[in-house]
């Protein structure tokens, strides 16, 4: 019935990193490494994620007519992900400004560029697409009444999956669409607002879920994550890893769970898979450079 395991809308970005011995304060200037360029952007990211993981993938966004656009053409497409859905024009490619510090921490500033050119005429012009995907996956580096479009397109047996980042408040009927909405610490606490209550991710995933979506992730970092829904919130374990880029490492982390929900796997085993690939991906620099296959996976 399904022609994709996951559809992944979103942005796609030129990643320009580089690293550093500490972040810089306001109005100072530190030195850094070479200037790095890699494939990079929410949407791109999950997209290749999930592709390198066995899953049948198409993305559907926007990027330039330009070297950036090309670079991230050619990485989706040597991952085995189906661009049919990429369009081309209307602004320069989206990018990304990260610096990395030695501990793998990392700050970004995103440009959107193309990324905010696309449209929820778009989206409803890729209908095709929709009704051809098992699950659907969003992030918030597209505008957010796209989003809403999306998750008004949907097939009638697909399932909805958003990660809000970067974070803003969402409207009830997004909301009530994603299963499960997946947030870190800070997007949990960017989204409840002044229904925040105290420092434990399990009230805060249990008030989240009151809002409206049929399932909630908090990822926690190295940590693991908590699953939330109606048969209650419960913790799943990371691996322990050495970490050396965080970058992308949230991307790896959606796309694994949105893809093994397609398989028919519970969201707990889902999430607790999906922890393995983030885990996996903070061992090597860069997002989509850092991306694991289901070997690798398995072998961690």
């Amino acid at each position: 019935m399904y022609d994709y395991d996951l559809l992944v809308v979103g942005s796609a970005n030129a990643d320009l990193v580089i690293g550093v011995e500490r972040r810089p304060a306001a109005g100072e200037t530190v030195l850094g490494s070479d200037l790095a360029v890699h494939p990079g952007g929410k949407g791109a990211n999950q997209a290749v994620a999930a592709a390198r993981l066995g899953a049948s993938t198409a993305l559907l966004a926007r990027v330039g007519d330009d070297g950036h656009g090309r670079l991230l053409l050619d990485s989706l497409r040597s991952a085995g992900v189906d661009t049919v859905g990429v369009l081309v024009g209307g602004a320069p490619t989206g990018v990304a400004l990260i610096t990395v510090d030695p501990s793998g921490d990392n700050s970004i500033v995103v440009s959107p560029g193309a990324n905010g050119r696309l449209t929820p005429e778009d989206v409803r012009a890729a209908g095709s697409l929709f009704h051809a995907s098992r699950v659907v996956s969003a992030q918030l580096e597209i505008p957010l009444e796209t989003v809403v479009a999306v998750a008004s397109s949907l097939a009638p047996d697909s399932r909805f999956v958003l990660n809000p980042s970067p974070p803003r408040p969402l409207p009830a009927v997004l909301l009530a669409a994603c299963d499960p909405l997946i947030v870190n610490e800070h997007e949990a606490k960017v989204i409840l607002g002044d229904s925040a209550i105290g420092d434990d991710p399990e009230d805060w995933a249990r008030i989240l879920l009151a809002k409206g979506p049929r399932s909630v992730v908090v990822t926690l970092g190295a940590e693991g994550a908590l699953v939330a829904s109606k048969d209650g919130v419960r913790r799943v374990a990371s691996v322990k890893v050495d970490a050396v880029d965080t970058t992308g490492a949230g991307d790896a982390f959606t796309a694994a769970l949105a893809y093994r929900l397609g398989t028919g796997a519970s969201l707990e085993e889902a999430a607790a898979y999906a922890a393995r690939v983030g885990a996996a991906a903070v061992t090597k620099e860069g997002a989509q450079d850092s991306f694991p296959t289901a070997a690798e996976v398995d072998a961690l």
